[in-house]
């Protein structure tokens, strides 16, 4: 898979890009062994083949801001992607909340956007993740305006950032469905997009990681759809 569209980013960046989001997507501890292993040979062997691998384990805050630099636009467009990994599973844990906090601080980036997101935390004290939720109260739908913006504000420009999300990024909204027990329904699980308030921004931004790979990059997108 190859392209032939100049990215902005080096080889390095995208690397340590990439590793950033998959310590993001570990970070709630919902992917197990396998499942982690899997998200990693798709990162390596087919979203970016060329790329030289020091590791594929979970990169601190500190190696990242020594790569993607402090106060950067690549800085600030990674915690754009990072925030949409964190919440791809309609949930925003607390665990995800303190990664990011501490990629905002090394990245010298502003906590603003955290703050919105942290107002779907009922509990954030708690461990147990918290499904985001439309069920929110005025106050918390006001404040995820300007973070809708910001989400929106995303520019792909590397293909291997943009093959990441379209596989990170569901296809389709999730069917609701029912848990069941021994036969007894335990829990009613309603479709991700009628529990998670951001999933028009998922959406726009899977959208547009196909758009650039179509028409700029010029790949065949249908593995994706």
């Amino acid at each position: 898979m190859t392209s032939t569209v100049q990215s902005p980013y080096s080889s390095e960046q995208i690397a340590a890009w990439l590793r950033g989001l998959l310590t993001i997507a570990w970070a709630d501890g919902n992917f197990d062994a396998q499942e982690q292993e899997l998200i990693a040979n798709i990162t390596k062997d087919e979203l970016a083949p060329k790329i030289k691998w020091d590791s594929l384990e979970i990169i601190t805050p500190e190696e990242l801001a020594a790569v993607l630099g402090k106060s950067t636009p690549a800085a600030e467009n990674f915690l754009r992607t990072a925030v949409m990994v964190a919440i791809a599973d309609g949930t925003y844990s607390p665990s995800e909340d303190q990664v990011l906090q501490q990629f905002c601080q090394a990245l010298e980036q502003p906590e603003n956007f955290l703050e919105a997101l942290r107002h779907t935390l009922e509990h954030p004290e708690k461990i147990t993740p918290t499904p985001l939720t439309n069920g929110l109260t005025k106050r918390q739908i006001d404040a995820l305006h300007p973070l809708r913006e910001w989400l929106d504000g995303l520019d792909i420009q590397d293909p291997r950032v943009a093959r990441f999300l379209c596989k990170m990024i569901p296809s389709q909204c999730p069917f609701e469905r029912d848990v069941t027990l021994f036969g007894r329904k335990i829990v009613h699980i309603p479709p991700m997009c009628k529990i998670n308030p951001l999933y028009d921004q998922l959406v726009g931004l899977r959208f547009r990681a196909l758009s650039y790979l179509a028409d700029k990059c010029g790949e065949d997108v249908s593995p994706y759809i």
